[in-house]
Formats: structure tokens, C-alpha cells, sequence
């Protein structure tokens, strides 16, 4: 009886090994795939039974945080800084750039941290994937620090956006994208050349006679303003450069920034507001260019200087990292404006007119038709007069110019306007408000040329006395097409 036991017991001995044998050389398989293990929060599954029992599972290391996609950092990264490549959790879409995506700087990534990584995580971070800082800065709307770091060999942007991505100390990845002012070559005029025809387009006469946007704080993301201009004497409250090239005003800053605030030979949209003048783009160029880590910069430091408005008259490629700034700008109840874009009807949607978070403007002449280079797409919110306009240009200059970039402007200082008016407007009613008192153009209803319809101040205005759904909707209409 007792040899029958004996054999029994060794029978079992000798199964429990050849399980737990088995059930070790599954696990060092699929640990070996990598990312492609299909490993959840109670393991890979081998039909009914786990592991094979609470024996083996003691055996196997936990690898990482339950329900986790493991991402290895990948074999070719050096692992100098004293520790293994890591595995982390993706967190959304990759901030990689598209394929055929040129509007980066081509060997520079953006990376954002959280504030509480040490000095010493970031050092290992940069040796681990072979990388060479060039400046770093926290930032209040985004909670994070951004670091921009160049790619001192001849690897591509996106695959070291995707390795970087892939590793638990970086919160986020991309290119350092590059966007560009919006306006086309302009001549310069004589004095008492070109009627300011916008004026009467936008009935900003009749605005005037409730409010000039007396002490509003907009800030001009753009090229630099000449603040000792004429027509904006007194207007610049504070101005703020991201580059470290000498600064220039540039006549694109000084003109948008004068169809804002003039109070000269020319009449902004709201002649009562101040500036915050922001260079990010550098004009010293061909055309004047900006990137993600200096508008970024300008976001931030208008945010923190009490910005209530910010103009951005530029465009590019859609950015995650200005995205998020952006959202956090709307949060906090700053009114967000851009220029659609001048790239034509083919092109798809620029940025950051496109962002939900954002009023996007496009352009039109003074027959009311749309400007043939203006940007389209089911974003464009409303319309303002864009084509030949009088602006000021540095050195007490004036000329005549086309763009979106000047149609955001003019939008910019009529929300100067209804803040003066109503302080605590928020971002949303701010564009329910454009849009329900704008003058239809082109199809009947908001179209994917012209939005809503031509803005209109002193409409804007009065629906903050009138309820907007009490309020007539003009009786004149203009259909016109693109030309």
C-alpha cells in the first residue's frame, strides 16, 4: 500500500515539474515579442487555466503596471546611462509628423516633462538617446517643462520623436514645427492714399459710439511691433521677445497690431486697447517664420501678463504641444483668434485657425467676395475685410496689403470691444455671440467659405443689451462667391 502511494506521489512530482517547465518557457516566449505580447492586467492567457497555477505565477517577474501597452524603447538606443531601455505606457496619438510633413526644423525635437523630473533624470534622458540641448523653460499653462534638443546626427525627426515617446520620463514628443505669418506682399502708399473701407464694413463708427476697448490687454503674437509709430502711440503696454536675434520691428507686428489699436490718420478696431507685443517670428528672412518652442513662449508670457485677447496671425501644420497650450488659454478665459490661412482652397485646414479652441477669420474684399487665397474648411467662423487694406509699417510708414492675418486683427479688436463692454465674457459666448450677429455671405447659412458670415461690431455689441435670440437678423445679404 505504502510502494502504491510512493508511486503515486512520484507520478505527481514529476507532472508538477513538467507544468511548471512548460508554463516558464511559454512566458520567457512571450516576454521575448517585446511590444507585440499580448500581456494584460492578468496576463497572457493559455486557455482557461492562467498561468498554470499559483506556483508559476510567483515564479514570473511582474514586468509594469497592469492594463499597460509595453512599448520597448527599442534595441539601437545606447544604454549609457546606467540602466536598461525602459518600457512605458503610451499615452494618445503619436507626436510624430506625417511623412511627407516639411514644416519642422529638420534636426530638432520638442519634448515636455513633467515639472517634477529631476535635473539629473533629464541629463540621463539626453545621453540615453544621443541628443543636444539647446534651451529648456517651464510652463505655467501647460504645467509641464518643453525642452528643445537637436538631433546631432543624421536621424530623422520622427524616429526619434517615436523613441522618445516610447520612454516613461517623457510626457510628450514632436518636431519643432514652423508656421508662418499671413499676409501677401503689400505697396507702400502716400499719405492719404485708400480709404479705410473696413471701417464701414464692420460698422465699428457705430461700435465706437459704445466702446473703444479702453485698457483691454490683446496680446500680437507675431514679428516684432514698432510701438513708436504714430498711429500707436501709448498703445504698446509691454512687449516681450522670444528670439535672441536683436530686435527689429517688423511691418507685419506693427501693421496688425495698428488695425487693432490705432488711434491716428488710421482707426483700429478697438483704438482703446493696449498691446502686448510678442515677437516669436523672426522677419530677418526671406518670410518671416516662427516655431512651436517660441509661440509657445509668447503663449505662456501673454497668459501670465493678463493677455484677455491674443491675435495669432500665422498658420501651419496641426501641433499637439499647441494644442494643449491652447485648450489651457481657453480654460482660463482668454479669447483666441487666427488668421484661416492663405494657402487657397485646395489646402487643408491650417493651424491654429483649425483648433476648436480658437475663432478662425477669414478674408474678403470690399465687394464682400471672398479673398481667392484665403484658406476653407467647416472651421472658418466668420469673415472681415482682408484685401487691399491700409496698414501701418514700421518708421512711421504706411502701405497697402492683402492677408487673413489682417481680417483676424480687425476681429481681435471687435472682442476688444465686448470685453470692454462685458468683462466676464467667455471664450464660447464670445463666438456664439460673432457669429449669431454676423452678415450672412455666399450660400445661404454658415459655408465652409465665409463661416457665419461677415462680422459686425456694432451688432456684436448690441446683443450684449439685446437677447440674441430677440435680435433680427439683417436684412441685407450679399451672395457672393469665391472669385
Amino acid at each position: 500500500m505504502r510502494t502504491h502511494r510512493n508511486a503515486i506521489l512520484c507520478i505527481a512530482a514529476v507532472a508538477t515539474l513538467i507544468l511548471v517547465a512548460a508554463d516558464v518557457a511559454f512566458a520567457q516566449r512571450v516576454f521575448s515579442r517585446g511590444p507585440s505580447s499580448n500581456i494584460g492586467a492578468g496576463g497572457p492567457s493559455r486557455g482557461g487555466g492562467g498561468w498554470g497555477g499559483p506556483g508559476v505565477l510567483l515564479a514570473i517577474p511582474q514586468m509594469g503596471p497592469p492594463g499597460g501597452q509595453y512599448i520597448d524603447d527599442g534595441d539601437d538606443v545606447p544604454q549609457g546611462a546606467g540602466r536598461p531601455p525602459q518600457r512605458s505606457t503610451r499615452r494618445g496619438p503619436s507626436g510624430a509628423p506625417a511623412a511627407n510633413e516639411r514644416r519642422l526644423v529638420p534636426d530638432e525635437v520638442v519634448i515636455a516633462v513633467a515639472n517634477s523630473v529631476s535635473p539629473q533624470q533629464i541629463d540621463a534622458l539626453q545621453r540615453r538617446y544621443r541628443l543636444t540641448r539647446i534651451e529648456s523653460q517651464t510652463f505655467q499653462l501647460s504645467g509641464t517643462t518643453l525642452f528643445r534638443w537637436r538631433i546631432p546626427d543624421r536621424r530623422s525627426v520622427a524616429a526619434v520623436v517615436r523613441v522618445l515617446e516610447a520612454d516613461r520620463v517623457v510626457a510628450s514628443a514632436q518636431p519643432n514645427y514652423l508656421f508662418t505669418l499671413q499676409q501677401v506682399e503689400g505697396k507702400a502708399v502716400a499719405e492719404g492714399d485708400a480709404a479705410q473701407y473696413e471701417l464701414a464694413k464692420l460698422r465699428l463708427p457705430q461700435a465706437h459710439g459704445l466702446a473703444k476697448g479702453d485698457r483691454v490687454l490683446v496680446a500680437v503674437i507675431d514679428s516684432g511691433v514698432d510701438g513708436n509709430h504714430p498711429e500707436l502711440a501709448g498703445a504698446v503696454a509691454q512687449i516681450y521677445d522670444t528670439l535672441t536675434a536683436p530686435m527689429t520691428p517688423h511691418k507685419h507686428g506693427t501693421a496688425i497690431a495698428g488695425l487693432i489699436a490705432a488711434h491716428g490718420r488710421l482707426m483700429g478696431a478697438a483704438p482703446g486697447a493696449h498691446i502686448l507685443a510678442i515677437r516669436a517670428f523672426d522677419g530677418s528672412g526671406a518670410s518671416a517664420e516662427g516655431t512651436t518652442f517660441n509661440i509657445l513662449k509668447g503663449l505662456d508670457w501673454a497668459a501670465a501678463h493678463g493677455a484677455r485677447v491674443i491675435n495669432m496671425s500665422f498658420a501651419g501644420p496641426p501641433d499637439p504641444a499647441l494644442h494643449r497650450s491652447l485648450e489651457a488659454a481657453h480654460k482660463k478665459g482668454i479669447i483666441l483668434v487666427a488668421a484661416a490661412g492663405n494657402s487657397g482652397p485646395k489646402s487643408s485646414p491650417l493651424y491654429p485657425a483649425a483648433d476648436p479652441n480658437v475663432i478662425a477669420v477669414t478674408a474678403t474684399d470690399a465687394d464682400d467676395k471672398l479673398f481667392p487665397q484665403a484658406n476653407r474648411g467647416r472651421h472658418i467662423a466668420v469673415a472681415a475685410p482682408g484685401v487691399q487694406i491700409l496698414v501701418a509699417i514700421p518708421d512711421g510708414g504706411y502701405e497697402v496689403s492683402s492677408g487673413t492675418s489682417y481680417s483676424a486683427a480687425e476681429v481681435s479688436g471687435i472682442v476688444a470691444l465686448m470685453l470692454e463692454r462685458k468683462g466676464g465674457l467667455t471664450p464660447d459666448k464670445a463666438r456664439d455671440t460673432l457669429l449669431a450677429t454676423a452678415k450672412d455671405l455666399g450660400p445661404k447659412g454658415r459655408d465652409v467659405m465665409f463661416g457665419a458670415g461677415l462680422a459686425d461690431a456694432y451688432g456684436a455689441l448690441m446683443a450684449e443689451e439685446t437677447p440674441m435670440a430677440a435680435m433680427p437678423r439683417p436684412v441685407e445679404r450679399a451672395n457672393t462667391g469665391a472669385r
